[in-house]
């Protein structure tokens, strides 16, 4: 692992005043290099028919929004004011699309997209040679830059004030904790080394986040020859 990035590891941090709206709240971040671009092959294909046929089990009978984890999250965004009927944190929004098919997209974000699924995390994904410094979990001032796409082309946006986001030194890199994420450090298809941002609130335990950490690592070990990861939980302590 190169020593730029251990230190962006030991800088991240989740503002206090993050974990006073949601004190239970808790971040696994994994970092991963010696990636090899590729599209998405039968390996990843199969993951993803799994992670379609978990959530058909799991919504057997039962709205989405009344799992457990997914509710826990619908609380946190009224926390600070979204309303989660509208902006639907990440993991809603894959279940959501499991009866009629999980996207696929490249063999990496396939991966990281069925974890999420199957474990019934948040995931997101950032290509780590486009971010700047370390990843900061804060309530948004207003004013910071957020790049993205509208009515096909991309525009310049702000968060609301008080809004949680991720961000680097640069900017925004996802708005509304797991809602949407920023085009400068997106996962793309020659992304080479990757974080994986992985979010967890009660009932969800730390045991369950680990869990869902090592299936991923496991299955992102596969994309290259020499792939190396490191990790560290942040949040509450």
């Amino acid at each position: 692992m190169r020593p730029e990035t251990e230190a962006l590891l030991a800088a991240a941090r989740v503002d206090p005043q993050v974990l006073a709206l949601r004190p239970d709240y808790r971040a696994l971040l994994l970092v991963v290099e010696g990636l090899e671009p590729g599209p998405s092959d039968a390996a990843s294909e199969e993951l993803l028919v799994r992670a379609e046929r978990a959530a058909m089990t799991a919504l057997d009978g039962r709205a989405v929004e009344d799992l457990p984890h997914v509710a826990a999250w619908r609380e946190a965004y009224r926390a600070f004011g979204a309303k989660p009927q509208r902006t639907r944190n990440s993991l809603e929004a894959l279940l959501r699309r499991a009866a009629g098919g999980l996207p696929r997209v490249n063999r990496l974000t396939d991966v990281y997209n069925a974890v999420s699924v199957l474990h019934s995390v948040p995931v997101g994904g950032e290509d780590l040679d486009r971010y700047a410094g370390a990843p900061q979990l804060v309530r948004a001032a207003g004013d910071e830059p957020f790049d993205t796409v509208d009515a096909g082309e991309p525009v310049v946006e702000h968060p609301e004030a008080g809004e949680v986001v991720w961000r680097d030194e640069v900017a925004v890199t996802c708005r509304r904790w797991n809602w949407r994420q920023g085009r400068r450090t997106a996962l793309r298809d020659d992304t080479v080394s990757a974080l994986f941002v992985l979010d967890a609130l009660e009932p969800l335990d730390d045991a369950a986040l680990l869990a869902a950490g090592d299936e991923l690592a496991a299955h992102l070990g596969r994309l290259g020859s020499d792939v190396r990861t490191a990790r560290r939980l942040v949040g509450r302590s």
